[in-house]
């Protein structure tokens, strides 16, 4: 380590679409601090995560690898306990004060380890569904501050998940504000510090309930945000995982139009509410000295349908929710103002961090490629991959500049889109005479061939046997039953908080 490695800050939202940026690429939303950073940093145009689903994705940039590598496919998963070290472990052993404030959804197969240091120096905790008051350090603070009677600090979960509500407490109280007061916080007990320092920042928001507090809940109202991207005919394009996803969160029984509006106001309230919080943090870097030594990430573990295709959540190879934000600035260090074609991977930031300070792991190669190289550079093509699940329940997906292939097993079914020429992916090539082309055939051969051979050499012989052609499993059948996966979700401390029991079952 030199004394010219930058410190480094990692700013994380969960379940926050790619085209959420006001300005840039939303005509709607207000992110004036988003879009600063935009204005002097470089913006990714096309950036991908490796799972679209938080407990994967966010052990993908943990370890710097695949689903496939780490083991980890889906939020029931756990992290590897094999002693693999992890960036905040690689940057620790190279000098580096690691922080972490938030969110990080840590699952361990050994639930102690959930809210241990796992290798940050220090950890302020603010988790969606705490196993404890006493594990949560947000939730031990909104307790202190008489708001006992909370059983749902982000929002009423289960069957209130996605409607939209105002938060049960003000503004100074609220999740996100707890958040990027712990940050500037950080920032100002750092700002002589002789060492550098590695600062994650994780927001929950705008991860579902869509819960912002007053008077953010009235920034927009519904009749000011435009309609889902409903092409005809988006229904076949469904793959197992959508249809789940409807169900397990009670949108496969009518689809109302106005409740899509009003989600997707509070939606982008909570991305503003956020967006405040940034700017505490910029104007903090700026004020303690630290902004042009400090390498600064923004981006998401994945993002959110939002009604787009007649589907809602996460899990889907669709891009509002396999594609986030993703901006990276250092002045004088990466281009300002400056937008980047080159396809990039929630992968990268691991590389990225590691590079540039210096560090490696010790115990196996990260994946990815150096985002400051990235954005220095002339923007080139490359195939980036995803998995959700595996074995008969996998869904992959091969993304380039210009095409996306996926293949869903539990439908044993192939799609392939033309991003360039069909960016809103409303005609799947692969069921249409056009797959015949010569240039779409090959453009197919390629992605798919890749894939595959991507998915053998790591090992997933779950997916395929000789990396040649997919593992032939039997077609899942969804359950008629329309009660069938309802999500039910309350968190286990409220459980001693009854009904009145003149009204209990």
């Amino acid at each position: 380590m030199s004394a010219s490695n930058p410190n480094i800050l990692f700013l994380l939202t969960d379940q926050q679409r790619y085209d959420t940026i006001g300005g840039l690429n939303n005509s709607v939303i207000r992110t004036p601090n988003l879009r600063r950073l935009t204005a002097s940093g470089t913006t990714f145009h096309r950036a991908m995560v490796p799972s679209a689903e938080c407990i994967p994705s966010r052990c993908c940039f943990t370890h710097g690898q695949y689903p496939t590598q780490t083991g980890c496919y889906d939020n029931g998963s756990h992290f590897p306990a094999d002693g693999r070290e992890n960036l905040m472990q690689a940057l620790t052993r190279s000098g580096y004060h690691a922080h972490g404030i938030g969110k990080y959804h840590f699952h361990f197969a050994d639930t102690a380890q959930n809210t241990g240091l796992n290798g940050f120096a220090a950890r302020d905790r603010q988790e969606e569904i705490p196993q404890s008051v006493e594990s949560d350090d947000y939730l031990l603070q909104v307790q202190k501050r008489g708001f006992r009677e909370i059983t749902d600090p982000h929002g009423v979960r289960g069957d209130m998940y996605y409607f939209p509500q105002p938060a049960q407490m003000p503004a100074a109280d609220h999740p996100t504000q707890w958040v990027g007061d712990r940050a500037v916080d950080f920032l100002r007990g750092r700002a002589d510090a002789q060492s550098p320092w590695y600062g994650f920042v994780s927001f929950i928001h705008p991860h579902p309930p869509f819960n912002p507090p007053s008077p953010w809940h009235r920034l927009y109202r519904d009749l000011d945000i435009p309609l889902p991207h409903l092409p005809p005919g988006s229904e076949e394009n469904w793959v197992y995982v959508n249809r789940f996803q409807n169900r397990f969160k009670r949108f496969d029984e009518g689809f109302d139009l106005q409740r899509y509006r009003m989600i997707r106001a509070y939606y982008y309230a909570c991305i503003s509410f956020v967006d405040y919080q940034i700017g505490r943090i910029l104007d903090t870097l700026e004020a303690t000295g630290a902004d042009r030594n400090t390498l600064i990430v923004f981006s998401s573990d994945h993002g959110e349908l939002l009604g787009d295709f007649g589907c809602v959540g996460k899990r889907s190879y669709h891009d509002p929710a396999s594609r986030v934000p993703m901006i990276l600035r250092q002045p004088g260090v990466v281009p300002e103002g400056k937008i980047c074609h080159t396809p990039v991977s929630l992968l990268d930031v691991t590389r990225t961090f590691l590079e540039n300070a210096g560090a490696a792991f010790e115990t196996h190669q990260a994946e990815g490629n150096n985002l400051v190289e990235t954005a220095n550079a002339a923007d080139t093509d490359r195939i980036l991959f995803s998995q959700l699940h595996r074995a008969e329940s996998g869904l992959y997906t091969a993304t380039s500049r210009d095409w996306k292939y996926v293949y869903s097993a539990p439908d044993q079914r192939e799609l392939f889109f033309d991003l360039a020429r069909d960016p809103g992916e409303t005609t799947d090539l692969w069921s249409q005479d056009w797959c015949l082309r010569p240039a779409i055939r090959t453009a197919l051969d390629q992605h798919r061939n890749t894939l595959l051979s991507h998915l053998h050499t790591l090992g997933e012989t779950g997916a395929t046997e000789d990396g040649k052609s997919w593992r032939p499993w039997p077609k899942t059948e969804f359950p008629a039953n329309p009660q069938a996966f309802k999500l039910f979700q309350d968190h286990p401390w409220a459980t001693d908080i009854q009904t009145p029991p003149e009204y209990s079952r």
